[in-house]
């Protein structure tokens, strides 16, 4: 069955062939009325900001997502002047964030014919927030869409869900995912073990299938948790957990900045490391504000992500001390896996995975990142067992 076929700007949306299909219809339909208001729901690693940026640029674009000219490379750096777009390194969205970003909805588009507002982790809307919301969205300014971002519509109030016209996302498979890899040119055996070891996040699993350090991360991250016997191996480990977040979030983000700077210079008719005209300064100040606030919430993504990878490694010591026979994420560590499965009991197992389950949830609580780290390393120590 062939495969249909989409404007560039969806390429990076991969495995979302619904979801894309009925986003591109409302561009191709726009003409005949647009609903102002959509909610993007899928899990971690589905790409719903992504979606809601391509959505943007795409409904922004005279050739409905040609990926290549000013206003697709504005919306795609980040740097549009009619797309404002709203998240948080907190727990919580403030109500003045909510109040802000509602009365910039008020103000029509500058170079398009919609002003976009995009609404990262909605779900981090307490009630008041939300309501002050929902103002907006019972009332929308003439040309003004909202796109709101959330794990699942249960996260969201019901008179905000009856408002937003609903598009869901997936996980792909593993082997969804390890094709999308071959695709792009990864030797089969690596891009599925990519994917494996990234639990189908598409984004993390292109990164281990083309960044050798990035591995060598991950699997440093595993081996240094199956050693931890005392105390000391213990706060030594955590240190090493975050630099290795550290470095993680540095890598990813100064690899992406030096792109988005480099698409939104040659919008403006630029090359690389020319003067910017000050008439161009403020689209530049912007983009980069934004990847100062990107590569904060970058690290604690990196931190997440090493909490994530432990999940995994724990579940498959469960699974072979529970002997299911399910596929292993960690099968190039299956010794010393068993190793440790056959030292301890699946009830110490179970603890450990709740140790990492509050460690996320401490973290996503803004606890400083090494206390945190400190606390479950030393949850995860062999001695005793």
């Amino acid at each position: 069955m062939t495969e249909a076929r989409h404007e560039p700007v969806w390429n990076d949306l991969l495995g979302q062939p619904e979801a894309i299909e009925q986003l591109e219809t409302a561009v191709r339909n726009r003409a005949n009325g647009l609903h102002h208001a959509w909610l993007l729901t899928g899990p971690p690693g589905s790409g719903r900001s992504n979606l809601a940026v391509a959505f943007a640029a795409a409904l922004l674009c005279e050739n409905f997502g040609c990926g290549s000219c000013k206003s697709c490379s504005l919306v795609l750096s980040g740097s549009h002047p009619d797309v404002s777009v709203l998240s948080t390194e907190k727990v919580t969205i403030a109500i003045d964030e909510v109040r802000a970003l509602v009365s910039s909805s008020n103000f029509g588009a500058s170079m398009g014919k919609y002003r976009i507002m995009v609404i990262e982790d909605a779900d981090r809307m307490a009630e008041r927030s939300s309501n002050v919301l929902l103002k907006a969205l019972e009332e929308p300014p003439a040309g003004t869409i909202w796109l709101l971002c959330a794990p699942s519509e249960a996260d969201m109030l019901p008179t905000i869900r009856s408002r937003v016209r609903k598009v869901g996302l997936k996980v792909p498979s593993i082997h969804e995912v390890a094709r999308i890899l071959e695709r792009e040119g990864v030797e089969p055996k690596l891009a599925l073990l990519a994917a494996a070891e990234a639990q189908s996040h598409i984004g993390m699993a292109r990164r281990l299938a083309t960044s050798s350090d990035a591995r060598s991360r991950r699997r440093e991250t595993l081996t240094s948790a199956i050693s931890i016997k005392t105390v000391t191996d213990a706060v030594n480990t955590a240190d090493r957990w975050l630099d290795i977040a550290k470095k993680d979030a540095e890598a990813l983000t100064l690899e992406r900045d030096g792109a988005e700077k480099a698409s939104l210079l040659r919008s403006m008719g630029l090359e690389a490391g020319a003067t910017v005209p000050a008439s161009l300064k403020t689209e530049v100040r912007q983009l980069e504000e934004g990847q100062k606030r990107r590569a904060t919430r970058s690290l604690r993504d990196g931190i997440d992500r090493i909490l994530v990878d432990l999940l995994a490694l724990y579940r498959d010591v469960l699974a072979l001390q529970l002997q299911t026979g399910s596929a292993l994420v960690n099968a190039d560590l299956a010794a010393q896996l068993q190793d440790l499965a056959n030292s301890s009991s699946p009830a110490k197992t179970i603890d450990k995975l709740d140790a990492i389950g509050e460690a996320r949830h401490r973290i996503s609580a803004n606890v400083k990142d090494l206390l945190v780290l400190e606390s479950l390393a030393i949850s995860l120590r062999r001695a005793g067992e």
